[in-house]
């Protein structure tokens, strides 16, 4: 099983960032198309768009790095989304 984490941008142009083993199920529960809700964070923000992402091999490594993610300013978030 693969682990990813990935960015999403939300229709405020805001980013978000999470992990998951599917991003396009996950895509689809942020969006509101799944019987799932998405995270809180997203609701009021959709549609949201997958922009960045990562693969994995073990859970802790993509935790590891949505940690290291989540601290970065949002220019350098950015600056990871145009390098990918």
């Amino acid at each position: 099983m693969s682990y990813f984490i990935y960015i999403l941008k939300c229709a405020d142009g805001s980013l978000y960032t999470g992990y998951t083993t599917d991003v396009s199920e996950r895509l689809l529960d942020h969006n509101g198309e799944s019987k799932k809700t998405g995270a809180k964070y997203t609701r009021g923000r959709r549609p949201v768009k997958v922009v960045y992402q990562e693969e994995f091999e073990t859970r802790s490594e993509a935790m590891k790095r949505e940690a290291a993610i989540k601290k970065l300013k949002r220019t350098e978030k950015e600056e990871l989304i145009k390098a990918s």
